[in-house]
């Protein structure tokens, strides 16, 4: 390992950027996405649309159209280099004597430091780098791993940050109640969008001494449409929460190709009916749903399509909460949907 992955703070001093082609441009709405405030050679006068779309970030950006090899290096905290010529060179000489980190563009050889490919969940980042030697790989596994990080675990993270300290004054064990807070239901509904009840079972939480949590130690059923039967066609959500399944219910209509992208180690529950075949009856599959979560485990009832079409998905969802049982919706494609999208029927033709 040559470089070492650390997290600059981009807005501790100004990042002087050297360049105006492609490279230069997706740098700079990197570092202006990132607040830093921006010290900007282009080399020429021609950078008003950059300048318009740079007013909208919450970056901010001084522009000098001088001479870029005579930048004004003094108080950079960083310096990038895209000219793609010899002047990349002569850049990153006086960055180093200067003792300040430099990138220059696609010159691993002429750098302190190189951009990662960036998975951005805002608090929570993730960086993919390969030395600088294959960036096309870097973006490759940057977008597998976009598609199993969940949109908001960056709000789950800005949540916990703002109660970090008050959990260290109040719970004894801050360490295995911030991992029941990431892995239960306060973790799991702001994963769904419901911020004000996951802040507000915090909030109760942490008035109890994080001794239980709101819930006990029940777990949450997540009710999982799983499209119609095609595992691409499984929502990234869909493809989340089966990967973090407990236990997984699911009914006849569930392919195996959908099964497979579940845990590996989750128990899998047929709950289905098949013609001439003795049934589960829906109570039985609700009792059973519940004894799982009330267990403590993380709860998945798949069913083919969206689970509120044609399927019995009110019904569970008000057995559950009779119960006090978080439940967690996620939507799938309908099966009426993909059937038509597979025959090429458009269904609002006119």
């Amino acid at each position: 390992m040559r470089f070492l992955p650390v997290f600059m703070d981009v807005t501790s001093g100004p990042v002087v950027l050297i360049g105006a082609g492609e490279h230069a441009i997706n740098k700079l709405r990197l570092l202006l996405a990132a607040h830093a405030t921006v010290r900007w050679y282009p080399g020429h006068t021609d950078v008003g649309d950059e300048i318009v779309q740079a007013a909208a970030s919450p970056g901010s950006l001084e522009v000098d159209v001088h001479d870029p090899l005579s930048a004004n290096l003094v108080g950079a905290i960083a310096v990038v280099s895209a000219t793609g010529d010899a002047r990349d060179e002569t850049i990153s000489a006086r960055a180093r004597a200067a003792g300040i980190p430099v990138n220059v563009v696609d010159r691993a050889d002429l750098s302190t430091f190189v951009f990662p490919a960036i998975v951005d969940r805002g608090d929570v980042v993730v960086a993919i780098g390969t030395s600088g030697h294959a960036p096309v790989l870097a973006r490759r596994l940057r977008e597998r791993i976009e598609a199993i990080v969940p949109a908001r675990i960056g709000d789950l993270a800005a949540l916990m940050g703002r109660y970090r300290r008050r959990v260290a004054d109040a719970v004894h064990s801050p360490r295995l109640f911030w991992q029941k807070v990431v892995d239960g239901p306060i973790g799991a509904a702001v994963l769904a969008g419901r911020y004000a009840r996951a802040e507000a079972d915090l909030v109760r939480s942490i008035d109890n001494g994080g001794e239980r949590d709101p819930q006990g130690s029940t777990g949450t059923v997540f009710l999982v449409g799983a499209g119609p039967g095609d595992p691409d066609l499984l929502t990234l959500r869909a493809l989340q929460v089966l990967q973090d399944a407990d236990i997984v219910f699911h009914d006849e209509l569930v392919t195996d190709a959908v099964l497979d992208r579940a845990r590996r180690d989750a128990k899998r529950v047929f709950v289905g009916k098949r013609r001439g075949e003795p049934g589960i009856g829906q109570d039985e599959i609700n009792r059973r749903m519940i004894d799982a979560a009330k267990s403590g485990r993380k709860v998945v009832r798949l069913k083919g399509g969206d689970a509120f079409v044609f399927g019995r998905g009110g019904e569970e969802i008000e057995r559950l909460r009779e119960e006090n049982i978080p439940v967690v919706i996620v939507p799938g494609i309908t099966a009426a949907l993909g059937c038509a999208a597979e025959a090429e029927m458009p269904l609002t033709f006119r």
